[in-house]
């Protein structure tokens, strides 16, 4: 059975290979996964008095939940270095204040092309997770970082 046609515009929708996590304009990494891409609206109810028939109901706070990005290792430091400036000695540099990073998320197809990206507000690393170090275990090296944040935006690749 054919797949239905997903795309506004006909053909099949395109499909990311890569992200690209970039914070403050430095490039952390490539990521296989990334989870968390989304959003809720909670909704208030207000029971009008007389009104039985319904509950008035009205947008509420956006949530967002941590975005965890997965990858094989890489030899760049720029990820720890970011962690290292948001906890720790670099937070206790910074004055004890949180200086919040605008990050981006960019989907990539296999020939490298910008899809789409999510532009991060208020981000900070909240949890990195290194390799299972085990000279016996011959499964590919992997790290996980879990960021925190205030929102996204969503913009088509330029």
């Amino acid at each position: 059975m054919p797949v239905p046609d997903a795309s506004p515009l006909g053909g099949t929708p395109p499909t990311a290979a890569h992200f690209l996590l970039e914070v403050d304009g430095l490039s952390i990494g490539m990521f296989g996964r990334v989870g968390g891409l989304q959003l809720t609206v909670s909704v208030d109810e207000y029971a009008e008095g007389g009104v039985n028939g319904y509950v008035h109901r009205f947008p509420g706070r956006i949530q967002w939940p941590n975005l965890v990005f997965s990858r094989g290792l890489t030899e760049s430091d720029n990820l720890l270095d970011w962690v290292n400036r948001t906890a720790g000695d670099g937070f206790e540099a910074a004055g004890g204040k949180l200086v919040p990073s605008t990050a981006s998320v960019t989907l990539l197809d296999v020939a490298g092309t910008r899809l789409r990206s999510y532009e991060i507000e208020g981000a900070f690393p909240v949890r990195w997770t290194g390799p299972t170090l085990d000279a016996g275990d011959s499964t590919a090296l992997t790290e996980e970082l879990e960021v925190t944040h205030t929102g996204f935006r969503s913009r088509t690749a330029a």
